[in-house]
């Protein structure tokens, strides 16, 4: 009888050992919480080594959850960053590396968006029964059918490209900035002060009107993009000028959020996750330490962004990873999660990271390399701690002449500043790291050559401006 009880208590513990954390203690699966910042650096927030911002609630997260510290973004700029996170693809696949004539972003009135072909997380989550809402950026294409509401959201209200692209700002020549709910303009040339507390109340207000049914959230926050703004509250409050303080009203922000969730009784059984579209710019006050470089490099510090998230009884509290993961992980995990894996019907990028979120021990990167893309150029490759930068020609501002750069390569684990080049002491991982990024080249093309994997983006002949029905 002794036996029999110690064999099947031991059962039981491989049992729920092996079992996915998605059906553990609960077979439904979470409500989610997506928080993306702009421009946010690697170190712009407390439990990443800041000493200028003060972001308790975005703390909490991670004494609560998991913190990724080798978490990516594909891209050091807005618009391909997020076309990966929304499909799961680097932005090559997808098309969206650039836009129509070649620029690092879309721009108002734009021929080009994120093709409705494409399956987003959004529509991944619709299918398994999810509320969804957009609440924030959008910077996907700004005509009718790249919109929100016509990839999978039910509900959208923000503003749909960056908060610089008005006509108030640098005399460009835009239309005036507009704020969207749904597809209708509802403002031109929103006070910005208040853009934060306004998406935090549609937040909050969402939860409110949905807690008896799963539902996903998607906060793309406008801030801390440059030109930054803080409402009143948090003006003037931080000890780094407007953009601590745009950071500190962000941190509020969740702390709202979270408190929503609780307040409604569904904050064990939501998935909150916090994290940036790229690193922080040169200037504006942000922060990429212990990283090198800044927004739209692909130097650690323009594509290793934050990451926290909290899943109270399913995220181990307290839990570090340094795996390489990435915003191509979140959908294939959110589809696994919701047992909707059937809807990806398309190539992907990405890989369920759902073992590594739960604190898994010895839980390993499912990528066997990590592309680097600037625009259309494949820049770098990483596998395990080995980054390799390929010999390229640099041009900086004000030189006539470019640099040529040779093949770079640095030991992450120990060098993380890409302060020391070991290429030449390590001519078999240079080899192996070329291989690699021929994969790429193929799948997803590199400079003028296409890839046989790549799909096209989405095209209107005769764009027009987002402007309020008088």
């Amino acid at each position: 009888m002794k036996k029999s009880f110690h064999l099947s208590w031991a059962i039981f513990l491989i049992l729920v050992l092996i079992t996915p954390f998605s059906t553990r203690a609960g077979n439904s699966p979470p409500n989610i919480v997506l928080i993306f910042c702009d421009d946010l650096g690697y170190s712009d927030i407390g439990c990443f080594g800041s000493e200028k911002h003060r972001t308790p609630h975005i703390d909490s997260l991670a004494r609560n959850g998991v913190k990724l510290t080798s978490f990516y973004s594909t891209c050091g700029v807005c618009t391909p960053s997020r076309s990966s996170l929304m499909t799961g693809c680097y932005p090559r696949r997808v098309n969206m590396h650039e836009d129509a004539r070649g620029g690092w972003v879309l721009f108002p009135v734009a021929f080009k968006g994120l093709n409705p072909t494409e399956i987003t997380m959004a529509e991944v989550l619709g299918a398994a029964g999810y509320k969804t809402a957009c609440i924030g950026k959008w910077h996907l294409g700004d005509q009718a059918p790249f919109l929100p509401t016509e990839q999978g959201f039910d509900y959208y209200f923000g503003i749909p490209y960056s908060n610089d692209m008005g006509n108030h700002f640098k005399n460009r020549n835009y239309p005036p900035l507009p704020l969207l709910r749904n597809s209708t303009v509802i403002e031109e040339e929103p006070d910005q002060s208040y853009i934060t507390k306004r998406y935090t109340e549609e937040a909050v207000n969402f939860i409110k009107e949905n807690k008896n049914q799963p539902f996903f959230i998607y906060v793309p926050h406008t801030m801390p993009h440059n030109p930054v703004f803080a409402s009143p509250d948090f003006a003037g409050k931080s000890v780094n000028g407007g953009f601590g303080d745009s950071v500190e009203e962000i941190d509020w922000s969740t702390g709202q959020i979270l408190k929503a969730l609780k307040a409604n009784g569904v904050d064990d059984r939501t998935l909150v996750i916090f994290t940036s579209d790229n690193g922080a710019s040169r200037a504006w006050g942000g922060s990429n330490k212990p990283l090198s470089g800044y927004k739209g490099s692909t130097m650690e510090g323009g594509m290793r962004v934050p990451f926290v998230a909290s899943w109270p009884g399913k995220i181990t509290a307290g839990s570090v990873s340094d795996e390489v993961t990435s915003t191509i992980d979140l959908l294939p995990t959110f589809a696994k999660l919701t047992d909707t894996t059937g809807e990806l019907t398309n190539e992907i990028d990405g890989h369920d990271i759902s073992h590594i979120l739960n604190g898994k021990r010895r839980a390993k990167s499912p990528h066997d390399a990590f592309y680097y893309y600037f625009r259309a150029n494949l820049q770098a490759v990483r596998s395990g701690p080995w980054k390799l930068h390929f010999a390229r020609q640099q041009r900086t501002r004000g030189q006539q002449e470019p640099t040529q750069l040779p093949d770079r390569l640095y030991n992450l684990d120990n060098d993380i500043g890409e302060s020391k080049n070991v290429a030449e002491q390590h001519p078999e991982v240079v080899a192996k790291l070329k291989k690699l990024a021929e994969t790429a080249r193929t799948e997803l093309g590199d400079g003028n050559s296409k890839g046989t994997g790549q799909r096209e983006a989405g095209r209107v002949d005769k764009p027009v401006a987002l402007r309020k029905q008088q």
